[in-house]
């Protein structure tokens, strides 16, 4: 176990031209395992469920009401804890980056998320660093602290308002001492300039992805724009992250990039997409999708269209690479192999995984031993098992961003008086 502060840093690792594999997604991955609840996606998880038999320490304890404390006794009853293990799973696939999971740990996101408040983020945010840097430490894997955009700059709250709230969740990352900082998941690349300002007070190297595709921010600012802004604002690497499938990313990574490089400033660049494919999506990406969240399961990528991304990615100039939503294991798995040569080592996982279907050579039917070679994958065009099934949809956007009333965040959960014109919204729209 390499004692904390002994690795090379992030921006080491890329400065000498070698590959970042990030980790994937937690949100979704934690939701389908049920842990979190899709809607809010707040990840009070990580406080939550402690492991199986562990109690929390009682200056923990009493910080809770007396209902939140019954509701801690239920969690430990129900089970191991799921986050250390998901971290351990990216880990043994070939991830080096242990994100914290804090997305949406913002005391404004928890407050809003139409459930009584039982953590607080700092409880939250604490426990991420914590489950992170247990397992980071297992192998030779930094710790990266997030933060991502909030409900309080949609509601249009001044930027001193929106940059007291990142700065309350860096103070808990810089008493942790994560090893670098990301602010992910902006739709507006004005909110994530602020972030960016706010991580770069610390010192820390910093990195900040939007969830944008080519055609830019919610505002319409252009992949290449919003990468300079985010370099000024001191971001020392910069990408996408979320909403899009991997080879939109890597062609508005790629934009990115040639916009930094025309401005005649310097970063290094990463990508964290979707494991969806999305070719059908509008500017807001796989959240106007019919599918969103509960039936996208059909959209997604095979390994081997993994280490296509990766593969691709690489080509691009990206060294940062992981994934998002939907990410599991095996496509983390995926990347570390298409890039063993450049990275010289193979992930642990891959022990139980032939390159290329090779460990078929193995199974006891002939013809499935015929598919264990590289050009069969390849060539695959994967069924859907569906008949007449729609190869695309119809993005549901409706247009709406910062400021519109429709997307005035409330603390409550939505009364059904003010769900029923949102349905018939929708039904108009189909």
């Amino acid at each position: 176990m390499a004692p904390v502060g002994s690795k090379r840093g992030v921006l080491e690792r890329l400065g000498a031209g070698e590959v970042v594999i990030g980790d994937g997604g937690f949100v979704f991955a934690l939701e389908k395992r049920g842990y979190v609840k899709a809607g809010p996606w707040t990840p009070e998880a990580a406080a939550e469920h402690p492991e199986a038999g562990e109690t929390l320490p009682n200056n923990r304890r009493s910080q809770l009401t007396g209902e939140s404390q019954k509701h801690i006794s239920s969690s430990i009853v129900q089970g191991p804890f799921k986050m250390r293990q998901l971290h351990r799973e990216f880990l043994r696939a070939g991830s080096n980056v242990m994100q914290t999971f804090t997305f949406y740990a913002s005391d404004d996101k928890l407050e809003n998320r139409g459930n009584k408040l039982t953590f607080t983020g700092q409880q939250i945010n604490e426990a991420a660093c914590d489950l992170a840097r247990e397992v980071a430490n297992e192998g030779d894997a930094l710790v990266a602290g997030g933060v991502s955009q909030t409900p309080s700059y949609l509601s249009c709250k001044s930027e001193d308002e929106v940059k007291k709230i990142f700065k309350k969740q860096i103070d808990v990352f810089i008493q942790k001492n994560v090893d670098f900082l990301i602010a992910e998941y902006f739709e507006h690349v004005e909110e994530a300039e602020w972030a960016v300002q706010v991580l770069k007070a610390t010192g820390k190297p910093v990195a900040a992805t939007l969830c944008i595709g080519p055609e830019g921010d919610m505002h319409g600012v252009t992949p290449g724009e919003c990468a300079v802004r985010l370099v000024k604002a001191g971001a020392d690497i910069v990408g996408v992250n979320c909403h899009f499938d991997p080879m939109t990313c890597v062609k508005t990574v790629a934009m990115m990039k040639a916009g930094v490089e025309k401005a005649g400033l310097k970063a290094h660049y990463m990508t964290q997409p979707l494991a969806y494919h999305t070719p059908d999506c509008s500017c807001q990406g796989f959240i106007d999708l019919p599918e969103f969240p509960f039936a996208l399961e059909p959209r997604i990528l095979t390994r081997w269209e993994m280490q296509h991304y990766a593969r691709e990615a690489y080509k691009a100039g990206i060294r940062y690479i992981g994934g998002c939503c939907g990410f599991e294991p095996y496509h983390i798995r995926a990347v570390a192999e298409e890039l063993a040569t450049e990275r010289g080592i193979l992930p642990e996982a891959s022990e139980k995984h032939g390159m290329w279907g090779s460990g078929l050579e193995m199974h006891t039917k002939p013809w499935v031993r015929a598919r264990a070679r590289r050009d069969y994958w390849e060539r695959l065009k994967p069924a859907s098992g569906r008949p007449l099934c729609p190869s695309m949809s119809t993005p549901d956007g409706w247009g709406v961003t910062k400021g519109h009333a429709e997307l005035m965040q409330q603390k409550e959960a939505t009364t059904a008086e003010q769900l029923r014109p949102l349905f018939q919204k929708a039904d108009c729209k189909h």
